[in-house]
């Protein structure tokens, strides 16, 4: 039970990758760390210079991926909770 909530949250980091339908998303298990890697990725694409960014997994840091920051061209970070599998809709909108 996490500040008075039976359910448990992760947060989901998700880059949209230049030419790729689909996204490179990582998870953390909290929400400091999920803004932290957002303002990591978001500078490196705001630097103007190619970087290599290693994302690796919480749960098993064996699995690692690398990408160029130059090739990613949007971030977003949302809410996924673990009860229903429901979780907060990424991206913006009017409906809450």
């Amino acid at each position: 039970m996490v500040a008075g909530r039976a359910f448990s949250s992760v947060y989901v980091v998700e880059l949209s990758i230049k030419l790729s339908p689909m996204p490179v998303a990582v998870q953390r298990k909290e929400q400091s760390a999920a803004d932290a890697l957002y303002e990591q990725v978001k500078q490196a694409m705001d630097s103007g210079h190619p970087r290599l960014l290693e994302l690796t997994c919480e749960k098993e840091e064996s699995k690692r991926v690398s990408l160029l920051s130059s090739e990613v061209v949007a971030v977003q970070t949302y809410e996924k909770s673990a009860m229903g599998g429901g979780s907060k809709r990424p991206g913006f909108s009017f409906d809450e």
